[in-house]
């Protein structure tokens, strides 16, 4: 290092800038260098950790590389060949994530463009945030005043602003699709080569990708010149994206060093960060309008019906002198504790001691036992006493009552042809007396009957009455369980996140089916891009189906299907076979939670 001069050497900066660089200097010494062994388990350990954090963090992992069984022990053998099959797994989970980021705006637009012209001029003017309301209410005054055809000039801006995003956004998706396919075809067909012999085989794999880097350059690129001549977005992008590439290297000749397959990983590494970055931008100047912009109007109504609450109840306010809101506040305080005592208090401490007095007085009930036996005793003794005087003779004491009722009740018929002197001087106020004691015994045996009934129910009578409580709470629940769940997505568990995966079935298996109408058609180019969006399908179901599979012991099974799903080589026939049998066999594809 250069040492400063004595001129210099009292300017502060320069002495500042002299130490710095000296203590810089020293300390690289220090650390290990890029070609030390350490540094580099350092590095590798260091990107593994960082790898599985970043993967741990996302849901679930993306769809897997089509390489054969036997492949991670290979790869155990040669550290650099992991670290090409973590990039390829790289780059097949940014095209994921880009690709759903795209498909999921371009439905918004192609939902936006099915709706009728109203519709669309709703959108335009108050849909799209207080400046885009103001611009198109300025601009169809003026087109009324001028042409006095307003609202087919607003149509026609409404459908090309929609049409221009669908056109944008499509030619997106067309040309990641077709590079999503193209890597995963040149991995499926390396597969078995890269266990064989990694040392040769690597070297060509890069190559061949970095060759699809530049295919979806020249096809973004091609994107881009028709944005910048026809575009009517407003945005500052202007450079095309430019992928570095890798350097001439005699492919035929000396295998690559680690430096150099660590060199051209580094740059797959760039390359894939430039994409991200490059659509990111321009997938956001063609997205769908955020919940704020498209919910303006509703948002600022409620902040204006806020403010004018806010500077209503500042009025009944301590700052302005008035104790309207500390008398409502004590009015609100005790109505709340009223209504708690009233009908939540009480009636579960009643609910509380029913269920426990139900126990406690068991014993206690509105006929006993030795009432009926009493009355039962005393109408014997009558009947008794009765027939032997009207008889004249000696009945044993266990005579049958029924006998001797007979026996009164033909003597009561008899009395009842002179009623009014047997009444006085006959029978027939004893016969009347028997028949009231019979009577009251039957009531007496009936009452005990139904106190027994009772007694066994009381139980459920006291649960009964906290049904309605219990109900309440468990629709409380249900509601609070569906409002932190939000089980609408195909990773839920509710009955609507099967039906979003049994739809993304269907959708796989149109795309297979138009995957193979272009091959039969000789179409290259929209094959490959069918197929890539084949992968994305089976992306979607392989990370909305990996926890429940896994929950019921069918992952094993349904993880071969859908890689089965997304071989190049098996017939469709076969492919459509697999997806009828997945809808009918796993559980977590089932349309209901229970088996049909």
């Amino acid at each position: 290092m250069e040492v400063p001069s004595e001129d210099q050497s009292m300017d502060p900066k320069t002495l500042i800038s002299y130490y710095s660089k000296s203590i810089w200097n020293r300390l690289l010494r220090l650390l290990p260098s890029p070609q030390s062994n350490i540094f580099g388990k350092f590095s590798n350990t260091y990107k593994r950790t960082t790898r599985s954090t970043s993967r741990r963090r996302t849901t679930c992992l993306p769809l897997p590389l089509p390489l054969p069984s036997n492949s991670p022990d290979s790869f155990m053998v040669m550290p650099e060949a992991c670290k090409v099959v973590d990039v390829l797994e790289d780059i097949l989970e940014h095209v994921f994530q880009n690709l759903h980021e795209i498909q999921k705006n371009l439905q918004f637009w192609q939902s936006r463009a099915e709706g009728s012209n109203g519709q669309k001029v709703y959108f335009m003017v108050f849909e799209r945030g207080p400046r885009a309301f103001i611009d198109g209410t300025v601009q169809f005054v003026r087109d009324c005043v001028n042409e006095g055809s307003g609202m087919n000039h607003l149509c026609g801006s409404a459908s090309a602003h929609i049409s221009e995003r669908i056109t944008i956004l499509s030619k997106l998706r067309f040309a990641l699709a077709t590079f999503l396919a193209q890597v995963y075809m040149e991995v499926e067909q390396f597969g078995e080569e890269l266990v064989k012999d990694p040392e040769k085989s690597l070297p060509l794999l890069l190559f061949t990708i970095d060759s699809l880097f530049s295919k979806l350059e020249a096809s973004i690129g091609h994107i881009h010149a028709i944005r910048r001549t026809d575009s009517s977005v407003d945005g500052n992008y202007s450079f095309p994206l430019m992928f570095e590439k890798l350097p001439e290297v005699n492919q035929e000749g000396s295998q690559w060093t680690d430096c150099e397959i660590t060199d051209s990983i580094n740059l797959i590494n760039k390359n894939l960060l430039k994409l991200d970055s490059y659509l990111s931008v321009l997938v956001g100047e063609h997205r769908k309008p955020s919940k704020a912009t498209l919910y303006w109007m509703r948002y600022t109504c409620g902040a204006v019906g806020i403010s004018v609450c806010s500077i209503w109840l500042l009025k009944h306010s301590r700052l302005t002198g008035s104790p309207d809101i500390e008398n409502w506040i004590r009015e609100a305080k005790d109505s709340t504790i009223s209504f708690w005592g009233d009908h939540v208090e009480q009636p579960l401490l009643a609910i509380r001691d029913e269920l426990f007095e139900t126990f406690r007085k068991r014993h206690r009930g509105v006929m006993e036992l030795e009432e009926v036996q009493l009355t039962s005793g005393s109408l014997h003794r009558m009947l008794l006493t009765f027939s032997e005087q009207t008889k004249g003779q000696k009945f044993p004491d266990n005579a049958s009552d029924q006998e001797m009722l007979e026996i009164v009740m033909a003597r009561y018929e008899k009395e009842l042809m002179h009623p009014i002197q047997n009444l006085v001087g006959g029978e027939l106020a004893r016969a009347l007396l028997i028949q009231i004691q019979k009577l009251k015994l039957d009531i007496e045996t009936a009452m005990l009957e139904l106190n027994q009934i009772l007694r066994a129910n009381e139980i459920n009578f006291a649960i009964l009455a906290a049904l309605p409580a219990f109900f309440l709470s468990l629709g409380i629940l249900m509601l609070v369980r569906a409002w932190f769940k939000k089980d609408t997505r195909a990773e839920g568990r509710g009955r609507i996140a099967r039906l979003q995966r049994r739809l993304i079935i269907v959708e796989v298996e149109k795309r297979i089916m138009q995957f193979q109408h272009c091959i039969d058609q000789g179409l290259e180019k929209d094959s490959q891009c069918m197929f890539g969006l084949v992968l994305y399908s089976l992306d979607r179901l392989y990370r909305a189906v990996e926890r429940h599979a896994k929950a019921t012991g069918e992952w094993q099974c349904l993880k071969q299907d859908i890689m089965d799903l997304g071989k190049t080589g098996l017939q469709t026939t076969h492919k459509l076979t697999i997806t009828s049998r997945m809808v009918n066999v796993y559980d977590c594809l089932l349309p209901s939670l229970k088996r049909q």
